[in-house]
């Protein structure tokens, strides 16, 4: 054998040793190559689970490569925004509205609603049915002066069908610029009803196009207004600002010392944080509990009152109505229960879980569905609201305020 044989002989079984030690090395790594079909290299970062589970991702990667290799609009093939529509999804196949992944801009946007000035229509939305619908249009806002309530359904944004929708993307879609328009298509609550009662609607449902002229949504949390010797309360959300606000308005009451009764206003409410509402509940509930928390696994935290309020013992009632949700309903709840106020208004609408929001990394943000709120004798409204002590309904079709009008009559007689 010359030496240029034994050489080539050598480099060989060298070469045969590199890519059996190689094969081996991407077989633990769980690294597959293939030379048919090879979609562009995709940097996969991060990619190891902080738990071990026996998942099958082959099925992603496939549906990746096939729409990388045959998508007609490559321009629309944005990686990040694909790895958002895949958590996205993910989070959504929980079926429950409110456990949520929000890419950067729309967790910006959850956390300036919060914050109370935003720009767009100033309406919070909420999910029912499997539908977006209307909580509660905040006060004197572009929603709420065009006519939108509780309980409407949005159809369509721009022409779009909001079906398959989450609250956030929805959110999205509608916020935008002051000064500008968005259109929506509109099936008011009483057609809601109609249209769940009954399969046949003979045309008595009819959906409606809308144009809201967005603009900057300034939301104060709390506003003091007087009716005689009664101090109305009303709290548009519990948000950032909120406890600090309602700490100026009872220093005022308390300061011009005339003020012995109180109507608490949480009508069009949507809600908010929790313990701001356990903070307010402190001033009108000597002790107790203000609510209850029911865990995954079962087991209960009780929040109660924690500190002396100054509104111990005015007499008061309490509005509510279907746009009252989430932290309204705790608190209205807890005033319920305790016997401290009479509930005015219309039936709640009964959102019973507690959301946690967290941020990610990158801006984006998950708001997770981590437990049950109940009211303090253990009853969860979920689904079906708060009854009020005393029915009323506003006459949309008289400027009068026929709700604060038998509020006001109920605590005089107190």
């Amino acid at each position: 054998m010359n030496s240029k044989r034994l050489r080539n002989i050598l480099f060989l079984l060298a070469f045969a040793v590199f890519f059996t030690n190689f094969g081996y090395f991407l077989g633990n790594k769980n690294i597959a190559l293939s030379l048919r079909n090879t979609a562009p290299f995709v940097n996969v970062v991060n990619r190891t689970s902080p738990v071990i589970y026996d998942v099958d991702f082959s099925l992603f990667w496939e549906v990746w490569g096939r729409l990388r290799q045959k998508y007609f609009d490559q321009s629309k093939l944005d990686p990040q925004q694909m790895v958002w529509g895949a958590i996205s999804g993910m989070t959504a196949s929980l079926d429950d509205p409110y456990t949520v992944f929000l890419p950067p801009k729309e967790n910006s946007d959850s956390k300036e609603s919060l914050a109370g000035e935003f720009e767009g229509i100033g309406a919070q939305l909420g999910m029912k049915e499997k539908r977006i619908v209307i909580i509660a249009p905040l006060s004197q806002t572009p929603a709420d002066k065009a006519g939108l309530k509780p309980n409407d359904w949005i159809m369509k944004v721009d022409g779009e069908e909001t079906v398959g929708w989450s609250v956030p993307q929805t959110v999205e879609k509608i916020r935008g610029p002051k000064g500008s328009t968005v259109v929506l298509t509109i099936l008011k609550a009483g057609d809601v009803v109609k249209l769940q009662e009954s399969t046949e609607t003979n045309g008595a449902v009819n959906p409606f196009e809308i144009t809201i002229i967005r603009d900057t949504i300034s939301v104060p949390s709390v506003e003091l207004s007087y009716k005689d010797d009664i101090a109305v309360l009303k709290i548009n959300q519990f948000g950032d600002a909120t406890t600090e606000e309602w700490q100026k308005a009872v220093s005022q009451i308390v300061r011009e010392g005339k003020i012995k009764r109180v109507v608490l206003d949480l009508r069009n409410n949507p809600g908010g944080y929790m313990q701001t509402a356990v903070f307010i509940a402190g001033e009108f509930l000597k002790s107790g509990i203000v609510v209850i928390q029911e865990n995954y696994d079962g087991t209960r935290e009780e929040s109660k009152v924690n500190r002396e309020g100054y509104l111990l013992s005015a007499p008061m009632a309490v509005l509510i109505n279907e746009g009252s949700a989430s932290a309204s309903e705790i608190l209205a709840g807890a005033l319920k229960v305790q016997g401290r106020a009479r509930l005015i208004g219309e039936k709640t609408f009964g959102k019973g879980t507690i959301q946690e929001p967290e941020d990610l990394s990158g801006g984006a943000g998950l708001h997770i569905t981590i437990a049950k709120w109940l009211l303090p004798d253990g009853s969860w409204i979920n689904g079906t609201g708060i009854t009020p002590d005393i029915e009323v309904s506003d006459n949309l079709e008289t400027e009068n305020d026929e709700q604060l009008e038998v509020a006001v009559e109920t605590v005089k007689k107190m």
